[in-house]
């Protein structure tokens, strides 16, 4: 495939050259915005968010490793936390292992478990009296 472009080059360069320049270097502008945009960046947003969560891991939090080992940290250093797998075992990993911190959601209070029927009732009774 690569051998039937290079003669339509070949004709192509012995004509204009600084338009064929001009639309070489068009293609390479667009190519590296590209290139930035769909790699890059997503890699370097990536990477603040893994910063920002290992930051934000604390004595006492539940951890998932990027090994799949779920735990809770007891101990942190400048280069790796020790965390509890299983009652009397301690394990300690880089701080980059950490994949994600786990928040469970607490229930509210205010908040009502189950939902309030009255309303059907009212309901009922309209229909109950016509």
């Amino acid at each position: 495939m690569l051998g039937s472009l290079i003669p339509i080059a070949a004709s192509s360069s012995s004509g204009s050259s600084s338009g064929g320049s001009a639309g070489i270097l068009i293609f390479l502008v667009v190519m590296l915005g590209f290139f930035y945009f769909v790699l890059i960046r997503p890699q370097q947003r990536r990477a603040k968010q893994q910063r920002s969560l290992i930051e934000s891991v604390d004595v006492g939090d539940e951890v998932m490793t990027i090994g799949g080992v779920y735990g809770t940290v007891r101990g942190m250093d400048d280069e790796a936390f020790t965390v509890e797998v299983a009652p009397g075992v301690d394990l300690r990993i880089v701080r980059s292992a950490i994949a994600r911190k786990l928040v469970y959601d607490e229930p509210d209070e205010s908040e009502p478990d189950e939902p309030e029927e009255h309303e059907d009732h009212e309901d009922q009774e309209a229909g109950e009296q016509s």
